[in-house]
Protein backbone atom coordinates (compact mmCIF):
# COMPACT_ATOMS: atom_id res chain seq x y z
CA UNK A 1 0.00 0.00 0.00
CA UNK A 2 1.31 3.44 -0.98
CA UNK A 3 -0.42 6.35 0.71
CA UNK A 4 0.41 9.87 1.76
CA UNK A 5 -2.09 10.01 4.61
CA UNK A 6 -4.78 7.79 6.04
CA UNK A 7 -6.18 10.30 8.55
CA UNK A 8 -9.63 11.75 7.88
CA UNK A 9 -8.97 14.93 5.88
CA UNK A 10 -9.75 18.26 7.51
CA UNK A 11 -8.82 20.25 4.41
CA UNK A 12 -8.24 19.62 0.70
CA UNK A 13 -4.50 19.49 1.31
CA UNK A 14 -4.95 16.51 3.64
CA UNK A 15 -7.03 14.38 1.27
CA UNK A 16 -6.06 10.73 1.00
CA UNK A 17 -3.75 9.86 -1.88
CA UNK A 18 -3.01 6.26 -2.76
CA UNK A 19 -2.38 3.83 -5.60
CA UNK A 20 -4.51 1.20 -3.87
CA UNK A 21 -8.15 1.08 -4.97
CA UNK A 22 -9.20 -0.57 -1.69
CA UNK A 23 -7.87 2.37 0.33
CA UNK A 24 -10.75 4.49 -0.95
CA UNK A 25 -14.37 4.20 0.16
CA UNK A 26 -17.10 3.43 -2.33
CA UNK A 27 -18.18 6.39 -4.42
CA UNK A 28 -21.46 7.82 -3.10
CA UNK A 29 -23.36 11.06 -3.50
CA UNK A 30 -23.01 11.68 0.24
CA UNK A 31 -19.36 12.70 -0.23
CA UNK A 32 -18.76 16.37 -0.95
CA UNK A 33 -16.63 15.71 -4.03
CA UNK A 34 -19.37 13.62 -5.66
CA UNK A 35 -22.53 15.46 -4.63
CA UNK A 36 -23.03 17.15 -8.01
CA UNK A 37 -22.28 14.07 -10.12
CA UNK A 38 -25.11 11.78 -11.35
CA UNK A 39 -23.37 8.58 -10.30
CA UNK A 40 -25.72 6.20 -12.12
CA UNK A 41 -24.46 7.62 -15.40
CA UNK A 42 -20.88 6.62 -14.51
CA UNK A 43 -21.92 2.96 -14.82
CA UNK A 44 -19.03 0.50 -14.47
CA UNK A 45 -16.69 3.19 -13.14
CA UNK A 46 -18.70 3.17 -9.91
CA UNK A 47 -20.28 -0.28 -9.91
CA UNK A 48 -17.48 -2.39 -11.41
CA UNK A 49 -13.98 -3.46 -10.44
CA UNK A 50 -12.33 -2.86 -13.80
CA UNK A 51 -12.19 -6.47 -14.95
CA UNK A 52 -12.96 -6.97 -18.61
CA UNK A 53 -11.89 -3.47 -19.58
CA UNK A 54 -10.10 -2.85 -22.86
CA UNK A 55 -7.43 -0.37 -23.90
CA UNK A 56 -7.63 2.98 -25.62
CA UNK A 57 -6.41 3.48 -29.19
CA UNK A 58 -3.77 6.20 -29.61
CA UNK A 59 -2.86 8.02 -32.80
CA UNK A 60 -0.42 10.80 -33.56
CA UNK A 61 0.38 13.02 -36.52
CA UNK A 62 3.93 13.82 -37.61
CA UNK A 63 6.13 13.90 -34.52
CA UNK A 64 9.12 16.30 -34.51
CA UNK A 65 12.60 14.83 -34.14
CA UNK A 66 13.02 16.25 -30.63
CA UNK A 67 9.89 14.49 -29.36
CA UNK A 68 9.44 10.81 -28.61
CA UNK A 69 6.08 9.05 -28.37
CA UNK A 70 6.06 5.56 -26.85
CA UNK A 71 3.56 2.99 -25.62
CA UNK A 72 4.73 1.52 -22.33
CA UNK A 73 3.10 -1.34 -20.43
CA UNK A 74 1.89 -0.54 -16.93
CA UNK A 75 4.39 -2.80 -15.20
CA UNK A 76 7.25 -1.20 -17.18
CA UNK A 77 6.31 2.42 -16.51
CA UNK A 78 9.30 3.80 -14.62
CA UNK A 79 10.16 7.12 -13.04
CA UNK A 80 8.79 9.24 -10.25
CA UNK A 81 4.98 9.38 -10.60
CA UNK A 82 3.54 12.86 -10.89
CA UNK A 83 0.00 11.76 -10.13
CA UNK A 84 -1.01 9.78 -7.04
CA UNK A 85 -4.79 9.20 -7.21
CA UNK A 86 -7.00 10.83 -4.61
CA UNK A 87 -10.30 9.22 -5.56
CA UNK A 88 -11.40 5.65 -6.19
CA UNK A 89 -12.00 5.98 -9.94
CA UNK A 90 -8.59 7.53 -10.55
CA UNK A 91 -6.98 4.72 -8.53
CA UNK A 92 -8.95 2.14 -10.54
CA UNK A 93 -7.69 3.66 -13.79
CA UNK A 94 -4.11 3.60 -12.49
CA UNK A 95 -4.39 -0.06 -11.49
CA UNK A 96 -6.14 -1.31 -14.64
CA UNK A 97 -4.69 0.48 -17.67
CA UNK A 98 -2.77 -1.71 -20.10
CA UNK A 99 -0.34 0.60 -21.90
CA UNK A 100 0.59 4.19 -21.13
CA UNK A 101 1.10 6.81 -23.81
CA UNK A 102 4.43 8.48 -22.93
CA UNK A 103 5.38 11.74 -24.67
CA UNK A 104 8.83 13.22 -24.01
CA UNK A 105 10.17 16.58 -25.20
CA UNK A 106 13.97 16.80 -25.20
CA UNK A 107 15.71 19.24 -22.86
CA UNK A 108 16.13 22.71 -24.44
CA UNK A 109 14.10 21.72 -27.51
CA UNK A 110 12.04 24.51 -29.08
CA UNK A 111 9.30 23.02 -31.24
CA UNK A 112 8.19 25.00 -34.28
CA UNK A 113 4.87 23.17 -34.63
CA UNK A 114 2.39 21.54 -32.25
CA UNK A 115 2.38 17.83 -31.48
CA UNK A 116 -1.07 16.41 -32.26
CA UNK A 117 -2.26 13.30 -30.40
CA UNK A 118 -5.63 11.55 -30.53
CA UNK A 119 -7.18 8.97 -28.22
CA UNK A 120 -10.20 6.91 -29.26
CA UNK A 121 -12.71 5.36 -26.88
CA UNK A 122 -13.34 1.60 -26.74
CA UNK A 123 -16.73 1.73 -28.47
CA UNK A 124 -20.34 1.78 -27.32
CA UNK A 125 -21.01 -0.43 -24.29
CA UNK A 126 -17.32 -1.03 -23.53
CA UNK A 127 -15.17 0.28 -20.67
CA UNK A 128 -11.54 1.37 -20.96
CA UNK A 129 -8.81 2.73 -18.70
CA UNK A 130 -6.02 4.96 -19.92
CA UNK A 131 -2.82 6.64 -18.78
CA UNK A 132 -0.85 9.43 -20.43
CA UNK A 133 2.49 10.80 -19.27
CA UNK A 134 3.94 14.01 -20.73
CA UNK A 135 7.50 15.01 -19.86
CA UNK A 136 8.88 18.38 -20.97
CA UNK A 137 12.61 18.75 -20.40
CA UNK A 138 14.22 21.76 -18.76
CA UNK A 139 14.23 24.96 -20.87
CA UNK A 140 12.16 23.32 -23.62
CA UNK A 141 9.21 25.01 -25.34
CA UNK A 142 6.37 22.96 -26.78
CA UNK A 143 2.70 22.97 -27.77
CA UNK A 144 0.73 19.72 -27.47
CA UNK A 145 -2.85 18.96 -28.46
CA UNK A 146 -4.52 15.92 -26.92
CA UNK A 147 -7.90 15.12 -28.48
CA UNK A 148 -10.27 12.45 -27.17
CA UNK A 149 -13.04 11.08 -29.40
CA UNK A 150 -15.29 8.07 -29.84
CA UNK A 151 -17.73 6.14 -27.64
CA UNK A 152 -17.64 4.08 -24.47
CA UNK A 153 -16.95 4.54 -20.78
CA UNK A 154 -13.45 5.83 -19.99
CA UNK A 155 -11.44 6.56 -16.85
CA UNK A 156 -7.99 7.97 -17.46
CA UNK A 157 -5.12 9.74 -15.75
CA UNK A 158 -2.85 12.31 -17.39
CA UNK A 159 0.37 13.33 -15.66
CA UNK A 160 2.46 16.24 -16.92
CA UNK A 161 5.96 17.13 -15.69
CA UNK A 162 7.31 20.50 -16.85
CA UNK A 163 11.03 20.90 -16.18
CA UNK A 164 12.84 23.95 -14.80
CA UNK A 165 12.47 26.96 -17.07
CA UNK A 166 10.34 25.05 -19.60
CA UNK A 167 7.24 26.36 -21.37
CA UNK A 168 4.28 24.15 -22.28
CA UNK A 169 0.98 24.94 -23.97
CA UNK A 170 -1.35 21.96 -23.61
CA UNK A 171 -4.75 21.87 -25.31
CA UNK A 172 -7.05 19.03 -24.29
CA UNK A 173 -10.24 18.48 -26.27
CA UNK A 174 -13.02 16.14 -25.12
CA UNK A 175 -15.08 15.70 -28.28
CA UNK A 176 -16.76 12.41 -27.42
CA UNK A 177 -19.82 10.88 -29.06
CA UNK A 178 -23.14 11.60 -27.27
CA UNK A 179 -23.14 8.22 -25.46
CA UNK A 180 -19.63 8.50 -24.02
CA UNK A 181 -18.79 8.79 -20.29
CA UNK A 182 -15.46 9.99 -18.97
CA UNK A 183 -13.84 10.53 -15.56
CA UNK A 184 -10.38 12.05 -15.85
CA UNK A 185 -7.69 13.22 -13.45
CA UNK A 186 -4.99 15.47 -14.92
CA UNK A 187 -2.04 16.69 -12.85
CA UNK A 188 0.72 19.19 -13.62
CA UNK A 189 4.03 19.33 -11.76
CA UNK A 190 5.99 22.52 -12.42
CA UNK A 191 9.70 23.02 -11.88
CA UNK A 192 11.44 26.26 -10.98
CA UNK A 193 10.45 29.13 -13.32
CA UNK A 194 8.39 26.71 -15.43
CA UNK A 195 5.18 27.84 -17.10
CA UNK A 196 2.18 25.87 -18.32
CA UNK A 197 -0.84 27.17 -20.20
CA UNK A 198 -3.64 24.61 -20.29
CA UNK A 199 -6.74 25.10 -22.44
CA UNK A 200 -9.38 22.50 -21.62
CA UNK A 201 -12.24 22.24 -24.12
CA UNK A 202 -15.25 20.01 -23.42
CA UNK A 203 -17.99 19.64 -26.01
CA UNK A 204 -19.01 16.01 -26.43
CA UNK A 205 -20.12 13.18 -24.21
CA UNK A 206 -23.06 12.17 -22.06
CA UNK A 207 -21.19 12.78 -18.79
CA UNK A 208 -17.66 14.21 -18.62
CA UNK A 209 -15.97 14.83 -15.26
CA UNK A 210 -12.46 16.27 -15.38
CA UNK A 211 -10.29 17.06 -12.36
CA UNK A 212 -7.12 19.13 -12.86
CA UNK A 213 -4.40 19.50 -10.21
CA UNK A 214 -1.33 21.74 -10.13
CA UNK A 215 1.75 21.17 -7.96
CA UNK A 216 4.79 23.46 -7.71
CA UNK A 217 8.30 22.24 -6.89
CA UNK A 218 10.31 25.47 -7.19
CA UNK A 219 9.99 29.24 -7.10
CA UNK A 220 8.66 31.09 -10.10
CA UNK A 221 6.22 28.44 -11.30
CA UNK A 222 3.35 29.85 -13.37
CA UNK A 223 0.13 27.98 -14.23
CA UNK A 224 -2.65 29.35 -16.40
CA UNK A 225 -5.71 27.10 -16.62
CA UNK A 226 -8.40 28.05 -19.12
CA UNK A 227 -11.57 26.11 -19.83
CA UNK A 228 -14.34 26.24 -22.43
CA UNK A 229 -17.41 24.01 -22.30
CA UNK A 230 -20.82 23.94 -24.00
CA UNK A 231 -23.56 21.63 -22.66
CA UNK A 232 -26.56 20.78 -24.83
CA UNK A 233 -29.43 18.31 -24.92
CA UNK A 234 -28.53 14.78 -25.96
CA UNK A 235 -30.29 12.82 -28.72
CA UNK A 236 -33.45 11.01 -27.68
CA UNK A 237 -33.08 7.47 -26.37
CA UNK A 238 -34.04 5.12 -29.25
CA UNK A 239 -36.03 2.80 -26.98
CA UNK A 240 -37.93 5.18 -24.72
CA UNK A 241 -37.74 8.44 -26.65
CA UNK A 242 -36.63 10.18 -23.44
CA UNK A 243 -34.16 13.07 -23.63
CA UNK A 244 -31.66 14.39 -21.15
CA UNK A 245 -28.93 16.97 -21.12
CA UNK A 246 -25.17 16.67 -20.96
CA UNK A 247 -23.46 16.76 -17.56
CA UNK A 248 -20.09 18.52 -17.82
CA UNK A 249 -18.10 18.84 -14.59
CA UNK A 250 -14.75 20.55 -14.12
CA UNK A 251 -12.75 20.74 -10.92
CA UNK A 252 -9.37 22.28 -10.20
CA UNK A 253 -7.00 21.99 -7.26
CA UNK A 254 -4.09 24.43 -7.41
CA UNK A 255 -1.75 23.63 -4.53
CA UNK A 256 0.70 26.46 -3.76
CA UNK A 257 3.39 24.91 -1.57
CA UNK A 258 6.47 27.04 -2.39
CA UNK A 259 7.04 30.81 -2.46
CA UNK A 260 6.65 33.24 -5.36
CA UNK A 261 4.47 31.20 -7.71
CA UNK A 262 1.48 32.30 -9.76
CA UNK A 263 -1.78 30.76 -10.91
CA UNK A 264 -4.73 31.95 -12.93
CA UNK A 265 -7.89 29.93 -13.56
CA UNK A 266 -10.49 31.17 -16.06
CA UNK A 267 -13.35 28.91 -17.19
CA UNK A 268 -16.39 29.82 -19.31
CA UNK A 269 -19.36 27.68 -20.17
CA UNK A 270 -22.61 27.85 -22.09
CA UNK A 271 -25.73 25.76 -21.50
CA UNK A 272 -28.57 25.10 -23.90
CA UNK A 273 -31.49 22.75 -23.48
CA UNK A 274 -33.64 21.05 -20.88
CA UNK A 275 -31.70 19.10 -18.26
CA UNK A 276 -28.24 20.33 -19.18
CA UNK A 277 -25.99 20.69 -16.14
CA UNK A 278 -22.50 22.09 -15.70
CA UNK A 279 -20.38 22.09 -12.56
CA UNK A 280 -17.24 24.09 -11.89
CA UNK A 281 -15.40 23.78 -8.56
CA UNK A 282 -12.16 25.69 -8.22
CA UNK A 283 -9.97 25.05 -5.16
CA UNK A 284 -6.82 27.06 -4.54
CA UNK A 285 -4.60 26.23 -1.56
CA UNK A 286 -1.94 28.64 -0.33
CA UNK A 287 0.11 26.90 2.32
CA UNK A 288 2.06 28.63 5.08
CA UNK A 289 5.38 28.36 3.21
CA UNK A 290 3.95 29.78 -0.05
CA UNK A 291 4.65 33.44 0.61
CA UNK A 292 4.44 35.79 -2.37
CA UNK A 293 1.75 33.74 -4.09
CA UNK A 294 -0.31 35.51 -6.74
CA UNK A 295 -3.54 33.73 -7.68
CA UNK A 296 -6.95 34.44 -9.14
CA UNK A 297 -9.80 32.24 -10.39
CA UNK A 298 -13.01 33.08 -12.20
CA UNK A 299 -15.88 31.13 -13.72
CA UNK A 300 -18.58 32.57 -15.96
CA UNK A 301 -21.61 30.72 -17.32
CA UNK A 302 -24.06 31.76 -20.03
CA UNK A 303 -27.52 30.15 -19.79
CA UNK A 304 -29.12 30.20 -23.24
CA UNK A 305 -32.45 28.46 -22.50
CA UNK A 306 -34.75 27.52 -19.66
CA UNK A 307 -34.26 24.17 -17.94
CA UNK A 308 -30.46 24.41 -17.70
CA UNK A 309 -28.46 24.53 -14.45
CA UNK A 310 -24.94 25.76 -13.73
CA UNK A 311 -23.23 25.22 -10.35
CA UNK A 312 -20.15 27.32 -9.67
CA UNK A 313 -18.10 26.98 -6.47
CA UNK A 314 -14.82 28.92 -6.05
CA UNK A 315 -12.79 28.19 -2.91
CA UNK A 316 -9.65 29.70 -1.37
CA UNK A 317 -7.76 28.09 1.52
CA UNK A 318 -5.03 30.46 2.75
CA UNK A 319 -2.54 29.65 5.50
CA UNK A 320 -0.33 32.75 5.20
CA UNK A 321 -1.03 36.47 5.11
CA UNK A 322 2.04 37.21 3.00
CA UNK A 323 0.55 36.91 -0.49
CA UNK A 324 0.92 39.12 -3.55
CA UNK A 325 -2.72 38.61 -4.44
CA UNK A 326 -5.55 36.12 -4.01
CA UNK A 327 -9.09 36.38 -5.29
CA UNK A 328 -11.96 34.60 -6.96
CA UNK A 329 -15.23 35.33 -8.73
CA UNK A 330 -18.11 33.48 -10.34
CA UNK A 331 -21.11 34.61 -12.34
CA UNK A 332 -24.01 32.89 -14.08
CA UNK A 333 -26.40 34.85 -16.28
CA UNK A 334 -29.00 34.47 -18.98
CA UNK A 335 -28.53 35.36 -22.61
CA UNK A 336 -28.50 39.14 -22.93
CA UNK A 337 -31.63 40.10 -24.88
CA UNK A 338 -30.46 43.71 -25.10
CA UNK A 339 -27.33 42.66 -27.00
CA UNK A 340 -29.50 40.56 -29.30
CA UNK A 341 -31.89 43.45 -29.89
CA UNK A 342 -28.98 45.82 -30.60
CA UNK A 343 -27.60 43.55 -33.31
CA UNK A 344 -30.99 42.79 -34.86
CA UNK A 345 -31.82 46.49 -34.97
CA UNK A 346 -28.83 46.87 -37.27
CA UNK A 347 -30.13 44.34 -39.75
CA UNK A 348 -28.46 41.18 -38.46
CA UNK A 349 -30.84 38.17 -38.48
CA UNK A 350 -31.52 36.62 -35.07
CA UNK A 351 -29.62 33.32 -35.66
CA UNK A 352 -26.51 35.22 -36.75
CA UNK A 353 -26.88 37.68 -33.88
CA UNK A 354 -27.00 34.83 -31.34
CA UNK A 355 -23.84 33.35 -32.86
CA UNK A 356 -22.04 36.68 -32.57
CA UNK A 357 -22.97 37.08 -28.90
CA UNK A 358 -21.83 33.57 -27.99
CA UNK A 359 -18.67 33.85 -30.06
CA UNK A 360 -17.85 37.07 -28.21
CA UNK A 361 -18.42 35.29 -24.89
CA UNK A 362 -15.89 32.59 -25.79
CA UNK A 363 -13.49 34.75 -27.83
CA UNK A 364 -10.87 35.26 -25.11
CA UNK A 365 -10.52 31.53 -24.51
CA UNK A 366 -10.61 30.54 -28.19
CA UNK A 367 -7.77 32.96 -28.87
CA UNK A 368 -5.66 31.05 -26.34
CA UNK A 369 -5.57 28.06 -28.71
CA UNK A 370 -2.44 28.45 -30.85
CA UNK A 371 -3.51 26.01 -33.58
CA UNK A 372 -5.52 28.01 -36.13
CA UNK A 373 -7.25 25.02 -37.74
CA UNK A 374 -8.39 23.72 -34.35
CA UNK A 375 -9.62 27.14 -33.30
CA UNK A 376 -11.69 27.49 -36.46
CA UNK A 377 -13.07 23.99 -36.03
CA UNK A 378 -14.20 24.77 -32.48
CA UNK A 379 -15.89 27.98 -33.57
CA UNK A 380 -17.82 26.01 -36.19
CA UNK A 381 -18.78 23.35 -33.63
CA UNK A 382 -20.08 25.94 -31.18
CA UNK A 383 -22.10 27.71 -33.85
CA UNK A 384 -23.60 24.42 -35.07
CA UNK A 385 -24.83 23.75 -31.54
CA UNK A 386 -26.58 27.11 -31.49
CA UNK A 387 -28.53 26.13 -34.61
CA UNK A 388 -29.36 22.69 -33.17
CA UNK A 389 -27.12 20.80 -35.59
CA UNK A 390 -24.57 19.74 -33.07
CA UNK A 391 -26.74 18.30 -30.30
Amino acid sequence: MTTETLAPPKTKSQALRSFEVTDFPAVTGMAEEWRFTPLKRLGDLVAGDGTGAVGLLHEQADVPALVTVEHVRREELAGDPVLVPFDRISALARARFGEALVVSVTRQAVLDKPVLLRTKGPGAGATAFGHTRIEVGALAEATLVLEQVGSGTVADNVEVAVGDGARLVLVTLADWEPDAVQAQHLKFRLGRDAKVTHVQVTLGGDLVRQFTTVEYTGRGGDAELFGLYFATELPADPASGARRGQHLEHRQLVDHTVPDCRSYVGYRGALQGEGTHTVWVGDVLIRSAATGTDTYEINRNLVLTDGARADSVPNLEIETGEVAGAGHAAATGRFDDEQLFYLMARGIPEPEARKLVVRGFFAELLNRIPVVQLRERLIAAIESRLTGAGG
